[in-house]
C-alpha cells in the first residue's frame, strides 16, 4: 500500500467498478483508496517463480492461484477492506467472486521498502482474521529470507534463510533456489 488517493468516501460497488481495467490499482480501507506502487524486476521474478511451481500442483483440485491482481476482501471491526496480495491461493470452491476472494488458504507478499512495515504489521493482523487462512508468507526481495506465519503455530514467526519453503495449504516444498531463480541479490535501486 502506498499513498492515499485524494477522493471522498467511495462505496464498495463504486470501488470495484473503478478498479475494473484501471491503469493504477488501489487498496480499499473503509471507503478510502490507497494507490499501489509499481514492482521491481526482483519482485516480479519472485512472484513468477512461485506461480510457475505452484500452478501445476493445482490441476485437478478446487484450488485457484492468483498473482498481483486479485483482491482479498476482509471485514474487520465493521470496516470493509480490500488488499492486493502478491499471491493468493483459494481452495474453497464457493470462493469465486469475480473481483475478489474471501477465503484464501495462502497469502504471499514480496517486501518492498515502501510496504515492508504494512506487510509485517497491518496486513499480518488483518490476514490473521481470515478463518480459512493457513499461511501468510513474506518474501524479502533483497536478501534470501522468508518469514512464515502459520495458523497451526498460533501465527508465530518462522524465519528461513535457506533450504525449502514448506507449505501446508498446498502440500509442497519449494526450494529457495527456485523462489530466487534469476533474482540478483543485494541490489537496491
Amino acid at each position: 500500500m502506498s499513498t492515499l488517493a485524494q477522493q471522498p468516501f467511495l462505496s464498495i460497488d463504486d470501488y470495484l467498478t473503478s478498479e475494473d481495467g484501471a491503469e493504477c490499482c488501489h487498496e480499499y480501507i473503509n471507503g478510502a483508496l490507497y494507490a499501489m506502487t509499481g514492482a521491481t524486476d526482483r519482485h516480479c521474478l519472485i512472484v513468477g517463480n512461485l506461480c510457475a511451481v505452484l500452478r501445476p500442483q493445482l490441476r485437478g483440485t478446487t484450488c485457484q492461484l492468483f498473482a498481483n491482481t486479485m483482491k482479498v476482501r476482509l471485514r474487520i471491526a465493521e470496516q470493509d477492506i480490500f488488499y492486493y496480495p502478491d499471491l493468493l491461493l483459494s481452495c474453497d470452491p464457493t470462493d469465486r467472486a469475480t473481483y475478489y476472494c474471501t477465503a484464501p488458504c495462502l497469502l504471499v507478499e514480496v517486501l518492498s521498502e515502501s510496504t515492508a512495515r504494512i506487510d509485517r504489521r497491518e496486513k499480518l493482523f488483518s490476514y490473521m482474521t481470515i478463518p480459512s487462512l493457513q499461511e501468510y508468507v513474506i518474501i524479502d526481495q533483497w536478501e534470501r529470507q522468508i518469514e512464515i506465519y502459520r495458523r497451526s503455530t498460533d501465527w508465530a514467526i518462522e524465519r528461513l534463510t535457506a533450504g525449502q519453503l514448506e507449505l501446508t495449504c498446498l502440500p509442497i516444498s519449494v526450494p529457495f533456489d527456485v523462489i530466487y531463480e534469476d533474482v540478483e541479490m543485494g541490489r537496491r535501486d
